[in-house]
């Protein structure tokens, strides 16, 4: 009787090292290199993702576009081992053509509008016209943007449709690196716009609203595979994950419009 009980209890205990065995064989260890829009999202999310999937998620965070070498671009072309990208869709979109992200595999995640900032405690301009907006650029000592989508934006067109780019020379400037946030909360800018979803999560700052719908850009979010990515399989379950309508209230909370509506 020991001897078939021992027997039966070795059996048992193989059965249950292969099934371990086979569960890490299909388990990945993916690398995600987010953009700031998509982080917090991101970072409440993927606790949940890894417990359901078994999977280990490596993230890493950089701008979608700019000079600075944490830029998705920069690693990329320094052929850095990454499976899965979020990111600025039109950057997204750049890097699909030049064969940098497997074909195909782009999923549109959320959607962010562009809000602005002051230091906490500080007066809060009313901002809801494009007159009071225009006062609020004027009115300041120093404003900072980002050195992406939403920074690119302004220095690019913002300023030229309010008619201030001449008032606001050598007072205004693109942040590279930094979150805007931090450098109003430190006090180093009395006044600064970024993505909605990248100003929420910084303490030490009031958000005092939104651009205008006028003069307001709406940037796309989305996630695809690297090209070369080992893992492709478990880069397109993330993702399918990231997109599914029961998150969307999480994606919403942090000041996205997720692309999903929740069910």
């Amino acid at each position: 009787m020991r001897s078939h009980q021992s027997k039966r209890g070795i059996l048992a205990a193989l059965l249950a090292a292969l099934a371990l065995a086979g569960g890490a064989a299909h388990a990945a260890d993916l690398r995600v290199v987010s953009s700031g829009g998509f982080a917090q999202a991101y970072k409440d999310l993927s606790g949940r993702y890894q417990a359901t999937s078994g999977d280990q998620l490596v993230a890493e965070w950089g701008p979608s576009m700019g000079a600075t070498r944490n830029a998705i671009p920069a690693r990329l072309a320094r052929g850095e081992p990454i499976d899965v990208v979020i990111m600025v869709g039109d950057a997204l979109d750049k890097l699909m053509a030049a064969g940098a992200l497997e074909p195909g595999s782009k999923v549109v995640l959320a959607y962010s509008p562009i809000a602005c900032a002051v230091r906490h405690g500080a007066a809060h301009p009313d901002i809801s016209t494009v007159d009071g907006l225009r006062s609020a650029f004027l009115q300041a000592r120093r404003v900072a943007y980002s050195d992406s989508a939403s920074g690119e934006y302004i220095q690019g067109q913002l300023l030229d449709k309010l008619g201030i780019r001449q008032q606001m020379a050598g007072r205004a400037a693109q942040i590279p690196a930094t979150p805007v946030g931090e450098i109003i909360a430190h006090g180093e800018a009395d006044f600064g716009c970024q993505q909605r979803s990248e100003l929420k999560p910084v303490q030490g700052i009031d958000i005092v609203g939104l651009l205008p719908q006028e003069v307001q850009l709406t940037t796309e979010f989305s996630g695809a595979l690297v090209h070369a990515s080992p893992n492709q399989d478990a880069g397109r379950a993330l993702l399918r994950f990231l997109a599914a309508p029961a998150n969307a209230p999480v994606i919403e909370a942090t000041g996205l419009a997720p692309a999903a509506s929740a069910p």
